[in-house]
């Protein structure tokens, strides 16, 4: 990635990838989707060249900002790099005090993302096809629902389609948390209102299936101690505990309060996002999590490359089976029940696929292994954009519940974009339900209330222009995704 796409934190890997591509030496699994990673590779191709344009448009612009003809240019300018037109209020009087370039790159950022966000159906469709990790997949493992929180860092962006493979779908759920620190009493009631479903017969051929609760923390290989989880400073050991500790306190809290025997399975998986490599920590027969019992993805793709489809599915096995007896469990006792055997099997195998990716197509380990996010976006996510390092998020109740969230991403962006002059542009977005009379009006003011709470959280950033807040609203009942407010204020003005 170029300088040009984005600022970012300058970093140093220190270790070499798994695999480099090199005189006499070729990285192909017999395991790998070759087809799907081709067709990713084109998504990201294409998703980014949506972003990186708009820097050198907006360097253009700023050249020609006191020419006579200058809003008209601009707004050609702008439809052949970036296919949108720019506002004319951040045009028209720059002859007087000069393009408010931060103002036109927060704009250029959003309107880019809304961009991505409208033609994510078409973007998607060949890889969406071709994953094998469907909902009939996670049927066959014994699952109705996964239910995954990973850490709100913008390396995890695409984790669900490119790091896990998952087919996105209404039976996989992803909320992202600082540190993945999900809200327990939250994921309570998730849990409740997908089991009711399934007991009213909402859930059609799900009545003997479980709920499956994941948690993903993450790290860094080559940079441990400065480009791991920020919300536990780059500290894995704790990451991992934390993560953890959740796990079992949502088990448990489900379990006193619904009976034992309630609780949802639960995995915990790590990723290295410095190469996309995870590390599935393996339950016991219990259903329970040990820290250091787990299978590592990458030690399976360098050990088995070169080996059979077959060979090398054995291979995973016969670690899967080695892990299961650590910390001195007998094989009965470790062994995972058989629908999590296949989850986690899977699981593995298709990471190989990743982790090719990265070889092939980012020289095995990516040019930035530290942020390189765009925005934050404050309140619910939109999970129709599958791509690292797009966007920071901070899960948004009330700012006041989330500030450890906004925090963090504040502490990011201060070294992403205010240390080069550039604003932070804070996208703050919550769903509706059009089935609900009068749920739109609502969800608009409390978008409101929410953006003024941020603008006086941060203040001196607001007041001297280095923090441009939108707000966006999705219908989570009908089609309605990602509309800009303020779109809708301009339109009834004229």
């Amino acid at each position: 990635m170029s300088m040009a796409e984005n600022f970012s934190v300058d970093t140093v890997p220190h270790i070499e990838p798994i695999c480099t591509v090199g005189p006499n030496q070729s990285c192909r699994h017999s395991l790998v989707d070759q087809e799907l990673n081709e067709f990713l590779h084109i998504y990201e191709e294409l998703v980014r060249s949506r972003f990186s344009a708009i820097t050198d448009t907006l360097k253009t612009l700023s050249i020609y900002q006191h020419e006579l003809d200058f809003v008209t240019r601009a707004q050609r300018i702008a439809m052949d790099h970036l296919h949108y037109k720019l506002p004319l209020n951040l045009l028209e009087d720059s002859w007087v005090s000069g393009l408010n370039l931060r103002a036109l790159h927060s704009y250029c950022i959003f309107r880019s993302f809304k961009e991505c966000i409208a033609k994510a159906r078409f973007d998607q469709a060949s890889w969406r096809e071709r994953n094998a990790l469907n909902t009939n997949f996670l049927h066959s493992c014994g699952y109705h629902t996964v239910n995954i929180s990973p850490c709100a860092d913008g390396r995890l962006q695409g984790l669900l389609s490119f790091v896990l493979r998952l087919v996105p779908s209404e039976a996989v759920y992803v909320k992202a948390y600082a540190g993945a620190m999900f809200n327990i009493e939250e994921d309570i009631t998730n849990w409740a209102h997908r089991e009711l479903e399934r007991l009213t017969g909402g859930l059609p051929g799900d009545e003997d299936r479980n709920y499956l609760k994941i948690a993903v923390y993450h790290y860094s290989s080559s940079n441990p101690s400065h480009e791991g989880c920020a919300a536990h400073g780059s500290d894995n050991k704790k990451a991992v505990e934390a993560a953890l500790m959740r796990l079992n306190e949502l088990r448990a809290a489900i379990n006193n309060t619904y009976g034992r025997g309630a609780a949802p399975d639960i995995l915990l998986i790590g990723v290295d996002t410095d190469i996309d490599s995870i590390r599935v920590h393996i339950p016991d027969v219990n259903g329970d999590i040990h820290s250091h019992r787990f299978v590592d993805s990458g030690d399976l793709y360098r050990e088995s490359l070169g080996m059979t489809q077959e060979a090398a599915r054995m291979y995973i096995a016969d670690a899967v089976t080695k892990a299961e007896c650590q910390n001195g469990l007998v094989h009965n006792k470790g062994k995972m029940a058989a629908g999590m055997r296949s989850l986690v099997f899977g699981l593995l195998e298709a990471n190989l696929s990743q982790i090719e990716y990265v070889i092939q197509y980012h020289a095995g380990r990516y040019a930035v292994i530290g942020h390189n996010e765009r925005f934050i976006c404050a309140g619910e996510a939109m999970n129709e954009l599958h791509l690292r390092n797009k966007f920071y998020f901070a899960h948004l109740n009330t700012v006041e519940e989330g500030a450890i969230h906004l925090d963090v991403g504040i502490k990011i962006f201060t070294n992403l974009n205010i240390k080069h002059g550039l604003a932070i542009p804070i996208l703050v977005h919550y769903h509706y339900s059009s089935r609900v009379p009068g749920a739109r009006e609502r969800v608009i003011q409390r978008c409101r209330r929410v953006k003024a709470a941020i603008e006086a959280r941060y203040s001196q950033l607001h007041e001297k222009g280095l923090l441009y807040c939108q707000i966006a609203i999705s219908d989570k009942a009908g089609s309605e995704r990602c509309t800009f407010i303020e779109d809708e204020i301009i339109e009834a003005e004229h």
